[in-house]
C-alpha cells in the first residue's frame, strides 16, 4: 500500500531569499511535493469512484 501524503505546506516568507540563484528553491521544492499530493488526490478519487 502507498504512503498517504500530507499536503505540503506553504514555504514561509523569510524561507526564500528572493535572489534566484538557489537551486533548487524553496519553491522549487515545494512545487514538486505539492504535485505528487495533488497527483496522488487525483487517484484517490478516481479509484472512490471506480468502486
Amino acid at each position: 500500500m502507498t504512503e498517504l501524503l500530507k499536503e505540503p505546506s506553504l514555504p514561509a516568507d523569510d524561507d526564500c531569499c528572493g535572489g534566484g540563484a538557489c537551486c533548487p528553491c524553496v519553491w522549487d521544492h515545494y512545487y514538486s511535493e505539492y504535485e505528487k499530493w495533488r497527483l496522488q488526490q487525483v487517484k484517490l478519487q478516481t479509484d472512490v469512484k471506480a468502486e
